[in-house]
């Protein structure tokens, strides 16, 4: 405790400084629908998303810094515009669920619009709520490092000295955006595969995707990571999908016009995709497992928090003033009776809607203090909310089953529970991570806990328009929308897939079955995430394939530095610098990608270089994409005296 009373933040809690102004709200708010629009295209399309803190405080420090903000306006922007993100993972990881599972087939209309946002409001109200319930005890819990709590918050400290890295941000950005334009305008080939005949089999050959955001996320998540992810791409294309379809066809005269390419595509679709989804289970429980003492400590504590959070002492002090105990109740109150009305419009059934609504709030609260939890410890990238939201889905699609719900009916209600409980647990982790960073610059809680209220609902009435542009655009360009192969929607189609598997009972058991004994295989081997091995084999081999590359040229960059014998100061450079790039690339790309996702929606016909694109042009993108990440890192390391910059998790 002695250590705890000495702490001073950035700015002293007596200082009366601007916070909650006009344009800070603003800015926060674009930057939350902006980074969750790209995010959300990125987690359709890759099954990942980046965390939008550091691109956040990066970019609202610098436009708050041009009109002579305070660093507290800079923090409370970072904070709203973050909120985007999570909003945007849960709704990726849920929402086109209900059109894979056939709920909301089309997937607009007025009432699946209202409903999606009703869910993503419910969710971010009830998950700031819980934060706000939790905050001082969780906050102040010395044991919790919060290590992109304290990059964030360092960034900030640096732009009052004249630091900042904008400049590569925005730069990438803009490199991201005119790349994915050319490709666009066919100037190059986006792809190309071979399918080469091996006796009586084929085996399909296909080149990574020139895609910058893809090749971001790999540099991001560096060339450990991207290799397991490749890894199941190459079981996927290369031993599995070649042998299903060998066997398959062996021996079967086949019309001569036969298309061997979209043969294997489908068989890759019917076949090895539910494999990985049994694998991607396994991997989902054996993450939780491996943090069982962190998810049992965290559910613990968050008992007894409620306890001190209820019966603490009133504080006239700025810093640490949180929303008022009377209102977190009332909105807790509030966001269940909203919930019991979503659940009851989707179940039609009084008692289901009400268990549901039960399971949903404790559940919800349980998740998000271990989410906060977790956040405290590895950071929100690392944050497993995609396995919190599975174990809540099964739980309530048992209840289900035990109630008589069957049917559509049934389906709707569990995804609507798993749906609420996902983004609470994701604003939850977004949320505390940002009051601690608040906590070291001297932010005022209940300022920062209202701003993210209003961005929660301002992201929820937007997030449903990116998800259908990019859902039609892509059924307009001749795609199938979520869950086809340029929006596999990973997460969501596991979702669905298992809510249809337990309540309906079509699910096609021995292929998970043999998945799920896969991803045993896996643990045995001690391979490091038998998750991110099986979203390779679900993803598309091309994503993969260009997650690897990015990872491979991370991997470049780590073997310069210690050529060179680059310092912990020179290597932070290097590390921050290029993580910069890499998010520029997603983002730029994300948000280009939008824009003619919209094209198509609206059939507007695009200018042409090319009809028949040549892929020796991508080659050279590839190449000015590894240079931009490699040399500019490297070459702006600095002076081996220099003092070291905050490290930034991504």
């Amino acid at each position: 405790m002695a250590e705890q009373k000495k702490f001073v933040p950035f700015v002293s809690p007596d200082t009366n400084m601007a916070e909650f102004t006009l344009r800070a709200l603003l800015i926060g708010l674009v930057l939350a629908v902006v980074l969750g629009a790209a995010n959300a295209y990125l987690g359709l399309k890759a099954g990942m998303t980046i965390a939008a803190t550091y691109p956040a405080a990066v970019i609202g420090m610098a436009l708050i810094k041009l009109m002579n903000g305070s660093i507290l306006e800079e923090n409370f922007t970072r904070t709203v515009g973050s909120i985007g993100e999570s909003i945007a993972a849960g709704a990726i990881f849920t929402l086109p669920a209900f059109f894979i599972a056939g709920i909301w087939d089309p997937f607009f209309t007025p009432g699946n619009y209202m409903i999606s946002a009703a869910i993503m409001v419910a969710g971010g109200i009830l998950g700031i709520m819980f934060v706000a319930l939790l905050r001082r005890v969780m906050v102040e819990d010395a044991e919790l490092p919060f290590p992109e709590s304290v990059a964030a918050s360092e960034i900030h400290k640096a732009g009052r000295n004249g630091g900042g890295g904008s400049k590569y941000l925005f730069s990438a950005m803009g490199l991201g955006a005119v790349i994915q334009s050319l490709g666009q305008f066919k100037l190059f080939a986006t792809s190309w595969d071979k399918l080469i005949p091996l006796g009586k089999g084929n085996i399909l050959f296909r080149s990574p995707d020139v895609s910058p955001a893809y090749m971001g996320v790999g540099y991001i998540i560096g060339p450990k990571l991207a290799s397991l992810n490749f890894s199941g791409g190459v079981l996927a294309w290369g031993l599995l999908a070649p042998m299903i379809a060998y066997f398959k066809y062996y021996g079967q005269e086949l019309p001569p016009d036969t298309n061997w390419i979209d043969t294997m595509i489908k068989v890759w679709k019917d076949y090895v995709r539910p494999i990985a989804i049994g694998g991607m289970l396994v991997g989902a429980a054996f993450t939780l497992w491996k943090m069982r003492k962190s998810l049992a400590t965290g559910i613990a504590r968050s008992i007894g928090d409620v306890k001190k959070a209820a019966s603490g002492e009133h504080t006239e002090i700025r810093t640490e003033k949180d929303i008022n105990f009377k209102w977190i109740m009332i909105g807790i109150l509030a966001t269940a009776v909203a919930t019991f009305f979503i659940y009851n419009y989707f179940a039609q059934n009084i008692v289901a809607a009400l268990v549901a609504t039960v399971v949903m709030i404790i559940a919800g609260f349980f998740f998000a203090a271990v989410s906060g939890y977790l956040v405290g410890i590895i950071g929100s990238s690392n944050n497993p909310i995609s396995g919190l939201t599975l174990s809540t889905l099964v739980v309530a699609a048992i209840l289900m089953v035990a109630l008589g719900m069957k049917g559509t009916q049934g389906v709707a209600a569990v995804l609507g529970v798993a749906a609420v409980v996902c983004v609470a647990a994701a604003v939850a982790g977004e949320m505390l991570q940002d009051l601690k960073a608040g906590h070291f610059l001297g932010g005022t809680p209940w300022k920062m806990q209202v701003g993210d209220i209003i961005g929660v609902v301002v992201s929820a009435s937007i997030m449903f328009i990116p998800l259908l542009i990019l859902h039609e655009g892509d059924i307009k360009m001749g795609g199938t929308g979520f869950g086809g192969d340029k929006l596999p929607a990973p997460q969501a189609s596991l979702m669905a897939i298992l809510s249809k598997g337990i309540v309906a009972g079509d699910m096609e058991w021995i292929l998970i079955f043999v998945g799920m004994l896969m991803g045993v295989a896996f643990i045995m081997m001690n391979v490091k995430s038998p998750m991110l091995v099986s979203v390779g084999m679900y993803l598309p081999l091309g994503t993969t394939f260009a997650i690897f590359v990015g990872g491979l040229i991370k991997g470049v960059v780590e073997k310069i530095n210690t050529k060179r014998s680059f310092n912990d100061a020179q290597k932070s450079r290097v590390e921050n610098n290029g993580i910069l790039l890499a998010a520029g690339l997603i983002a730029g790309e994300a948000l280009i990608g939008l824009l003619f996702a919209g094209f198509a929606f609206f059939e507007k016909k695009l200018f042409s270089f090319f009809s028949n694109p040549s892929f020796l042009i991508s080659l050279i993108v590839f190449a000015v994409i590894a240079w931009l990440l490699i040399q500019i890192p490297v070459k702006n390391a600095g002076k081996p005296d220099e003092p070291a910059p905050p490290a930034v998790s991504m």
